[in-house]
């Protein structure tokens, strides 16, 4: 209907009126279906009011609900996706406030300006990843693709928190020395400010309640990261770095897991396989994974024909 009527005669008036196109682009959503896929509509009695669905999960989920939906593709209304929405939104605010307790005395804002490269090899792996996330998401949305944009926000934020958060905690609470603390508490704050800007098209109300933690202004008037600020913080290519050390840790916690034992229990004994490259990443990342995952000791051994790490895990006694 809306091509037919809008889109079609606003053209055509445009041309007759003015001899110009009314727009450079023009988006246009599908439409919304029911759980049965079939389209909403008021005589069949199928359509959902959205008030409840605010009150129950929020603005934030809805609206995330809603941009998972890509352009010119109908989208089936399910309520389950805004629960994941009322999750990630709960998350970034508790991961925000996790950042902030550990690094209050990084910069906010802009901090990736004017200052050292990071020294870990994990942090600059993340810091990597993120500028990647930004060069991805701003081609995204260049295109019309917020759908595309959401999506690899939310992949980065995931790792971000599930993988870089365990690793480097101890290190983050000063285990390692103030100076390596420094470099983790500078990332969390880089990573937590790109972050905060890329999801508040999405899910602009927590965003807009983190970003007043401290900060000046809008997150919505906010610039947008730079990845020229961010290739100023990582001084060397250790890009798989977080990945294939969150395998290790992975593998070591699932031992734990799988022996029915506390994550706390000591790991005596960590013997990996795996290619050259990714032992000498791990040889980069020792310290951070050693405490992450309370390794005793851990021998790391090259084998050329290894096409991921192989973890043999020896468990302490005592919780």
């Amino acid at each position: 209907d809306i091509i037919r009527t809008w889109l079609f005669s606003t053209a055509v008036r445009s041309h007759l009126a003015h001899d110009a196109a009314p727009w450079r682009h023009c988006a246009l959503s599908g439409w919304i279906l029911d759980p049965d896929r079939k389209k909403m509509s008021k005589s069949k009695g199928n359509v959902v009011t959205p008030t409840d669905l605010l009150d129950t999960y929020g603005a934030d989920a809805v609206r995330y609900w809603a941009a998972n939906g890509r352009p010119g593709t109908d989208t089936a209304f399910d309520e389950s996706q805004m629960k994941i929405g009322r999750r990630l939104a709960i998350k970034l605010l508790n991961a925000a406030k996790f950042a902030q307790t550990l690094a209050g005395d990084a910069a906010h804002g802009d901090g990736s300006r004017n200052v050292e490269p990071v020294s870990n090899a994990l942090d600059a792996a993340l810091l990597a990843g993120l500028a990647d996330l930004v060069r991805a998401t701003t081609d995204a949305f260049e295109t019309f693709d917020y759908a595309r944009a959401l999506e690899r926000t939310e992949q980065f934020f995931w790792q971000f928190t599930d993988d870089y958060v365990e690793l480097v905690k101890g290190r983050a609470y000063g285990g390692q020395g103030p100076e390596a603390a420094a470099d983790a508490h500078r990332t969390l704050t880089v990573t937590m400010d790109a972050l905060l800007r890329l999801f508040a098209p999405f899910l602009p109300f927590v965003t807009e309640e983190i970003w007043s933690w401290g900060r000046d202004g809008s997150v919505h008037a906010a610039s947008w990261p730079s990845t020229d600020d961010l290739a100023t913080l990582v001084s060397a290519d250790h890009s798989g770095a977080l990945s294939v050390t969150a395998a290790v840790l992975s593998e070591v916690r699932r031992a734990k897991t799988e022996a029915k034992r506390s994550l706390r229990v000591p790991a005596d004994h960590v013997t990996v396989t795996a290619s050259a490259a990714d032992i000498a990443l791990l040889e980069l990342t020792r310290n951070d994974l050693t405490d992450a995952g309370r390794i005793g000791e851990l021998s790391l051994h090259a084998n050329a024909s290894a096409t991921r790490p192989e973890v043999a895990v020896v468990l302490g006694d005592a919780d």
